[in-house]
């Protein structure tokens, strides 16, 4: 899949990549190269194929789910600039 110049300035500003005009082709390859890539993953019949989790075939060793830490957070939050009701505030960055 070819992507263009516009596509390629476009996918870096949604990134917030500055790229320069001379490096736009380098993109435009690379970036094209990768869509076929997935393209052809996707084309791939997979109907038939069970779902693996580990591919030697053996079960995970689990820890037992308990508490094994003491809760610290008064003391983590004694530097923060702002606290309150146990929960940090910071700024608001998005408007």
């Amino acid at each position: 899949m070819a992507l263009s110049s516009t596509e390629i300035k476009e996918i870096a500003y949604l990134a917030r990549i500055a790229i320069q005009d001379n490096e736009v082709p380098h993109f435009q390859k690379e970036l094209s190269s990768i869509l076929d890539f997935v393209a052809q993953l996707q084309s791939i019949d997979t109907d038939k194929v069970e779902p693996l989790s580990n591919p030697l075939d053996q079960t995970q060793r689990l820890r037992a789910d308990e508490v094994t830490e003491t809760n610290q957070r008064d003391a983590n939050q004694e530097g923060a600039p702002l606290v309150e009701e146990g929960l940090y505030l910071v700024p608001k960055v998005i408007e």
